[in-house]
């Protein structure tokens, strides 16, 4: 019985995964994801933003599969199968260490499986290359080697667990928040404090470490600026401020996770408090340690939706292996909202105007803008934009044109610089939005007119047009998309 509802679920998740791949050729590249192109087409050690895990993984999907949506993301849907995988393997040893049977072993840990990837966040964020897609994937290896090691005392698991750690901290920087919270239970017991005075869990984080100093060579080769960036606001207090940080921390959860499964999730959070035996303490300090860290930030600052999935697939086992009811029916409403938020990305099926569609704004009508973009460029040097996703979008999409991002931040990559010596340069810049103070375009741009980006007709942006008279030499920009035969001259 074992071996036949794990060939249906192996069936069911091969056909997922399919997919997957489908959509993920299908939908509109976003701003962050052709961002992260862009890196891939310079690799370095680190970015601003993040880590280089998601420009590596990029880079190596597009060598086999060219400069397109599906190169791009064709390693999220790939890793998010082999995760599951992992995720229903640690549930299941989770579930042999505390005595079930191999029958409910195997039954339950199919439910995390079935929970992990009916939660909105997995579901649309394995469609997309962003810093969470290898992060996820880090992370169920990391349980994996986190419930191996509890289940068969072999210390080598450390190695395996360190390994992990460091390429998810290459991957996004709040895998030390998981890490930390296996420290946390590592101290809960004599046992375990025993276990911190051998070598093998300092071995562990020795790998950890050497897997990590790339991106902390770049930090400390270019003023800290990726760590100020992404913990400068850590210690921030600002508490008329933190109710609403709260609400919309827990409002975010209860939409990416999905109503039921956040029901679920509570539920199994306090039934594992009572319980307390060494499975529900290891998954409790993985999830409870990035939570409070989580809520502490929106003290002093608001909390993006996305940070806390790195503790989703701990939380797919601890409701499984709660076994609680209702899991099939918010599984079922899990589902049928990400194929509704899939099939809304991919084709604008319902009629949602810019302000409720986020799928609208970020990926509606960039081919079509794209080309009126390059009707516009003709006879100029280069195309410019001084905001980074759409500067991006442009360098993804205008295949025959210079396409150069114009702001300080590119400063800090190690692209070639750009400019033009005579002629003129096309300026796209969000029209809803002024010029950043300090820059030199609100003195030396001339307005041309405006673009609007749209799909089926309803508006997505609309875009200035300017014309700046090169030179642009001392002008911070950096090439995004060159020419072999640029017409800078």
């Amino acid at each position: 019985m074992a071996g036949r509802s794990d060939r249906i679920a192996l069936y069911g998740l091969l056909v997922l995964t399919l997919f997957r791949l489908v959509m993920a050729g299908w939908m509109p590249v976003t701003p962050d994801e052709a961002y992260y192109w862009t890196w891939s087409r310079h690799l370095q050690p680190s970015y601003l933003d993040h880590p280089p895990m998601v420009a590596l993984w990029i880079w190596l999907g597009t060598a086999f599969f060219g400069d397109t949506a599906f190169g791009i993301r064709v390693l999220g849907p790939l890793a998010a199968a082999v995760g599951t995988v992992l995720v229903v393997k640690a549930c299941r040893i989770l579930m042999r260490y505390r005595g079930e049977t191999t029958q409910q072993a195997v039954s339950l840990s199919l439910v995390a499986g079935i929970l992990l990837n009916a939660m909105l966040a997995v579901a649309t964020g394995t469609l997309l290359m962003t810093p969470d897609t290898p992060l996820l994937f880090f992370m169920a290896v990391f349980l994996w080697a986190a419930a191996c090691l509890l289940y068969s005392q072999r210390p080598a698991w450390w190695l395996v667990i360190g390994l992990c750690a460091g390429l998810g901290f290459d991957s996004k920087y709040t895998m030390v928040l998981p890490v930390a919270g296996l420290g946390l239970w590592c101290l809960c017991t004599a046992a375990r404090r025993r276990t911190l005075l051998t070598l093998w869990p300092w071995m562990g984080l020795g790998l950890t470490a050497l897997l990590s100093l790339p991106v902390v060579w770049w930090n400390a080769h270019h003023g800290w600026a990726s760590f100020i960036r992404q913990g400068g606001r850590t210690g921030e207090w600002h508490p008329t401020k933190a109710f609403g940080y709260f609400g919309e921390l827990l409002g975010g959860q209860i939409g990416l996770l999905t109503p039921g499964i956040f029901l679920l999730a509570v539920m199994a959070c306090v039934s594992a408090i009572r319980r307390r035996d060494a499975v529900d303490g290891l998954l409790l300090c993985l999830i409870g340690v990035p939570c409070l860290v989580f809520a502490q930030h929106a003290l002093g600052d608001r909390v993006q939706p996305n940070w806390p999935v790195i503790v989703y697939p701990a939380l797919a086992i601890l409701v499984a292996i709660s076994g609680l009811k209702g899991w099939k029916a918010a599984s079922a409403l899990g589902y049928g909202l990400s194929i509704l938020a899939i099939l809304q990305a991919a084709t604008g099926l319902l009629p949602l105007n810019r302000h409720v569609d986020v799928s609208l704004r970020q990926g509606g009508g960039w081919d079509k803008f794209a080309r009126n973009i390059a009707t516009r460029a003709h006879g100029a040097s280069l195309v410019l934009s001084d905001e980074y996703g759409l500067a991006s979008e442009l360098a993804f999409h205008l295949e025959g044109e210079p396409v150069a991002g114009a702001e300080p931040r590119w400063e800090l990559f190690d692209f070639p610089q750009a400019g033009c010596r005579e002629g003129w340069a096309l300026l796209v810049h969000n029209a809803r939005r002024s010029f950043t103070p300090g820059t030199p375009w609100g003195e030396r741009a001339q307005p041309m007119g405006e673009v609007v980006r749209e799909r089926g007709g309803r508006e997505a942006e609309r875009y200035g047009l300017y014309r700046v008279a090169c030179p642009l030499s001392r002008v911070p920009a950096a090439w995004l998309r060159i020419l072999p035969s640029p017409r800078s001259k």
